[in-house]
């Protein structure tokens, strides 16, 4: 029996240290998972959608801002734009000095707004002044005959715009802007012209008088020269009485 007793406690000890043992892992070749295909080792990745091409986009892009640009106009809500110089004198040759300077006076009287340009209701009060009053689509049409950068209103080279298409019969004779040129010419024009016809023929025999936009620009500095002389003499007078009472 002792025999028996001590045989159970050396089988029990030498299982108990065979657990406590590391058993070494199984090789991979062996394992049920890696036994398996590719194909359920992996999770599923769905494949990327093609990107568009960057050409598309960016024609995409400007197609996008040149509509919202329009509906802002549209809307009145449009913000102003960087505009290049405008110099009156060199871009519009066939009128004189003096003739511009006068179609300037006029857009500033009737931009009663005071930004630069004539709008809608501006142009329907010019139009009245004139005498020949024009419906509300009527005034619509005349700006958009000449209106370049669509904006609505009128700019002051958009203004002299009306004058060149004239000379050059680009205007229907019935047309409202036909009728501004005609009547404001003769308001306009200081310089001998008697009529709307006879003003067109002096526009086209100033534009090959180029000695004559240079006698007009020696005139200008001439007459600034002669007011600055009289200022300074003003001033030498005043002096003088100056110097006379505090002696």
């Amino acid at each position: 029996m002792a025999s028996e007793e001590l045989a159970r406690k050396l089988q029990s000890r030498l299982a108990a240290t065979q657990d406590a043992e590391p058993r070494p892992e199984p090789p991979p070749q062996h394992s049920p998972v890696h036994q398996q295909s590719p194909v359920h080792q992996q999770s599923p990745v769905r494949p990327r959608p093609p990107e568009p091409e960057a050409a598309c986009g960016d024609s995409s892009s400007e197609l996008s801002a040149k509509l919202t640009r329009r509906l802002d106009i549209n809307e009145g809500h449009a913000a102003p734009r960087a505009t290049r110089v405008f110099n009156p004198y060199t871009e519009f040759k066939e009128f004189s000095r003096k003739q511009i300077k006068d179609m300037e006076t006029m857009f500033k009287r009737y931009d009663t707004g005071r930004d630069g340009f004539i709008d809608l209701m501006e142009l329907k009060l010019m139009m009245e002044k004139l005498g020949a009053p024009q419906t509300h689509l009527g005034l619509k049409n005349m700006i958009k005959e000449v209106d370049e950068d669509f904006d609505g209103k009128l700019s002051f080279r958009e203004f002299l715009l009306i004058f060149r298409r004239a000379a050059a019969g680009e205007l229907q004779e019935e047309s409202g802007l036909m009728a501004l040129a005609r009547l404001s010419e003769i308001n306009v024009s200081t310089e001998g012209v008697m009529g709307a016809k006879d003003f067109f023929e002096a526009k086209m025999q100033a534009a090959s008088q180029g000695s004559k936009f240079e006698a007009e620009i020696r005139e200008e500095k001439e007459e600034r020269k002669r007011q600055e002389e009289e200022k300074k003499q003003r001033q030498a007078a005043f002096k003088q009485l100056q110097s006379t009472f505090c002696s």
